[in-house]
């Protein structure tokens, strides 16, 4: 039996995507104020969402939709200044490290062969952005795709010689001042009269988008040895912090300190629904026999000895029934038994015991990102059902997000949100509640001239392809969240933009 995942299939038509509000609200005879900050040297200081990122990929339009480059605008009715950013070459957002490519290019939303949209996909083309032609600044934009809150403080960061280890990052690459430079340093080094700062997602993202499959390191204070998706300490992250800001302030600038938002609130973790297999009365019936001995005799003879738990026993069932049904999943938090298993008396084989070992049913509270839907129902061996994962086979770690690694996150999360809610008060900075932002997104929306904006993947506006980072119109609704904080501190009335005015996702046939 082949399954079939309903839960990416987008059933709209062309031309609701592609319909953008026309919206004429121009900005009546108001005398604009910078209050008591002064825009005159914006430099803008994060990570991807700093930089415009979006779809995967950086690239030019969204980088001109970035959200400093959005308030940078608005400065200018306060006499804000002119604001550079290290634009990439083309649309296509790949990078080339010594002509060969390093990055994928950006994903556009391609159709089906009935002409409806048919799922994100890959742009076709070659890019032409050389990482090792390093361009000439200083840039007010010094945002960095995939930088942690660490890593801005890192000399060599931006070191091209050390791209093809993985031991510098390609797009700071492209515009550091020097090998040895810091990306924090490049920014004071350029003179600020105000900044905003929008680091530390990425200290809790990787982690969460694998699924959990980094390692949480609260308790190590050696960042150095922290693997890609790992949690940074709260005590690193506050310390690496309260320099940055130390070092920004520390040039007489104004400036606002954005919060972190729920990741796991993003459409990359929130769009494949738990109940992902569903199956007839028939089959499932079929795969209950196949479990009836780990469920009747393993189970409690296991609670038995001691082993695991009643209650780990409980959570270990495997019942499928007609409908969708909660796949089947390894989950590295319960004990794995698969040594015990294999024991006298052998009555599992190896590969069954090692399937058995850390072995349940997904739940309600687990989030499965959205690199699941890529394996969920696939059939290792093709034509044997019994091989289809999520039904006989369980999904990997990093396809699953349990309530335990959710808990992770969120707890560092809250520790660096404090920090940074802190540092704003004690220096007597705007700061930015991005977290309630999203949240408002995603609970329903927020409404502008012209639509809502929700969170919902591909069709609800805020997120971009990747599930991740913003659309244009998201990205100006983080815009409008920055200056509205401005505003409040610094006694400006600078005007917010009309979020209908920016796009959405892109549609595109030519693809790979």
């Amino acid at each position: 039996m082949k399954l079939y995942l309903r839960f990416l299939a987008v059933g709209l038509a062309f031309g609701v995507l592609s319909c953008e509000p026309e919206l004429d609200n121009p900005i009546d005879e108001i005398d604009f104020t910078s209050g008591t900050a002064d825009f005159s040297n914006y430099v803008a200081v994060g990570n991807s969402l700093t930089a415009g990122f979006a779809d995967g990929a950086l690239y030019i339009t969204g980088q001109e939709d970035s959200y400093p480059n959005i308030m940078a605008t608005q400065f200018a009715f306060a006499n804000g200044g002119a604001f550079t950013q290290p634009l990439m070459n083309d649309n296509l957002g790949g990078l080339l490290l010594g002509g060969q490519q390093i990055t994928q290019n950006r994903f556009v939303l391609a159709s089906d062969g009935n002409g409806n949209p048919g799922g994100p996909a890959i742009l076709a083309g070659t890019p032409t952005t050389e990482v090792s032609n390093i361009l000439t600044g200083p840039f007010n934009n010094v945002g960095v795709p995939g930088a942690r809150s660490f890593d801005l403080l890192f000399p060599g960061y931006g070191n091209v010689a050390n791209v093809q280890a993985g031991l510098a990052n390609p797009y700071f690459a492209r515009f550091a001042s020097a090998p040895n430079a810091t990306v924090i340093g490049d920014a004071v080094a350029s003179s600020p009269t105000f900044f905003s700062l929008w680091i530390g997602n990425n200290d809790i993202l990787g982690f969460a988008t694998s699924g959990g499959a980094g390692v949480d390191q609260t308790g190590n204070l050696d960042p150095s040895t922290y693997g890609g998706n790992d949690i940074t300490d709260p005590s690193v992250f506050a310390s690496v912090y309260s320099d940055m800001v130390n070092a920004l302030v520390g040039t007489g600038a104004d400036g606002a300190l954005v919060n972190i938002p729920d990741v796991t609130s993003i459409p990359f973790l929130t769009t494949v629904p738990a109940q992902s297999i569903p199956l007839d009365a028939n089959t499932a019936a079929l795969v209950n026999a196949q479990f009836a001995l780990y469920n009747d005799q393993v189970l409690p003879l296991l609670v038995q000895f001691g082993v695991i738990s009643a209650e780990q026993a409980a959570a270990r069932q495997v019942v499928f029934s007609a409908g969708n049904n909660f796949p089947i999943m390894v989950d590295e938090t319960l004990t794995d038994v698969s040594a015990i298993l294999q024991g006298p008396p052998a009555f599992l084989d190896e590969a069954t015991a090692n399937l058995l070992g850390q072995l349940r049913q997904a739940n309600e509270t687990d989030l499965l990102p959205l690199t699941a839907a890529g394996v969920l129902g696939s059939e290792l061996e093709p034509g044997n059902f019994l091989t289809t994962v999520g039904v006989a086979v369980p999904l990997e770690d990093q396809f699953v997000l349990t309530s335990a690694e959710q808990l992770a996150i969120s707890t560092a999360q809250a520790s660096y949100n404090a920090t940074i809610q802190a540092l704003a008060a004690a220096n007597g900075l705007a700061f930015v509640d991005a977290r309630s932002a999203l949240q408002q997104v995603a609970a329903g929306g927020v409404v502008f001239d012209g639509g809502l904006l929700t969170s919902t993947f591909v069709t609800g506006g805020a997120f971009s392809l990747d599930g991740v980072n913003p659309t244009p119109r998201g990205y100006a609704l983080t815009a409008n969240t920055i200056l509205s904080a401005i505003n409040a501190q610094y006694g400006s009335n600078i005007p917010l933009v009309n979020i209908g005015e920016f796009g959405t996702v892109t549609l595109s046939d030519d693809i790979n």
